[in-house]
């Protein structure tokens, strides 16, 4: 049984609800797997195929239906790669590469790689915000254009709300959805099918217990590339106005906003993104 998960048929259920959403990606794709060393990466290709290239990233406890939303905008545009990061609930094999090493960096080489891509473009979400981030500093001739939404590894990781959390399930109220709704910040009509995802999800799988490592003033220093930050002003997972406050001032070619009364799921950021990508 894979460690990822609680149990082997809750890996199944997981797997079987991420393969059927696929059916309904919203544009024409092609599902590639690519061997890396830590294993298959699972990637959705849309747009034609002469665009330029752009690499999305998902966040933790997530895999590449974070992107319905967008794709049929930005594939009209570009190339997209949806990547699975390994060891995620999505289509990747549940290797997790040490954070605190060049283990992500070289496991993103090998997909990049995989991909024929010299250079691209990336957005990454929340982990795979740090994911991109990192990558970025140690392979900046790879990345032509950084969009970070909600990401690690500039502003400090909170732990508050897992208090708020854990309590009810001290007191005998767990409920995984209201739990899901106060990490997220995900309220309001027309939520219900991304909350469902989550609690699926965290019902069954293990995500990664270990804190982000940040980046220094030095490495942020170093981007060379355009770079667009946006993070919620209600972040519960990380410390929103540190991660703003970092980008602009050592972030060199940095466009960072601060979305109010947004949590840390940054939806409807679709037209802001596209904007930044196409800026000369």
């Amino acid at each position: 049984m894979s460690t990822i998960y609680k149990s082997e048929a809750g890996a199944h259920e997981i797997q079987e609800h991420y393969r059927e959403s696929l059916w309904s990606w919203p544009v024409p794709a092609e599902q590639l797997r690519i061997p890396t060393r830590e294993g298959e990466t699972f990637v959705i290709a849309s747009g034609p195929r002469d665009a330029p290239p752009l690499v999305l990233l998902h966040g933790s406890g997530s895999n590449s239906n974070t992107w319905r939303g967008d794709i049929a905008s930005w594939a009209q545009h570009f190339r997209t790669y949806a990547v699975d990061l390994v060891g995620e609930p999505g289509g990747s094999d549940p290797s997790r590469p040490v954070l605190k090493s060049e283990a992500v960096a070289l496991w993103l080489s090998d997909v990049l790689a995989g991909l024929n891509l010299s250079s691209t473009a990336m957005v990454g979400m929340s982990l795979g915000g740090w994911t991109a981030l990192d990558y970025a500093i140690r392979r900046p001739e790879k990345v032509t254009r950084l969009v970070l939404l909600c990401p690690g590894g500039i502003g400090k990781q909170r732990f508050g709300w897992i208090f708020k959390a854990v309590l009810p399930r001290l007191l005998g109220r767990h409920d995984l959805r209201r739990q899901a709704a106060l990490v997220t910040g995900l309220t309001g009509p027309g939520l219900d099918p991304i909350l469902d995802d989550i609690e699926l999800t965290f019902t069954h799988f293990k995500p990664r217990t270990e804190r982000l490592p940040l980046f220094t003033d030095a490495q942020l220093k170093s981007l060379p590339m355009p770079v667009e930050v946006i993070v919620g002003a209600a972040d519960a997972m990380f410390d929103s106005a540190e991660t703003a406050r970092r980008a602009r001032q050592s972030i060199p070619h940095a466009t960072v906003h601060v979305l109010p009364d947004v949590g840390h799921a940054i939806l409807d950021q679709t037209d802001t993104v596209l904007k930044f990508l196409l800026d000369s």
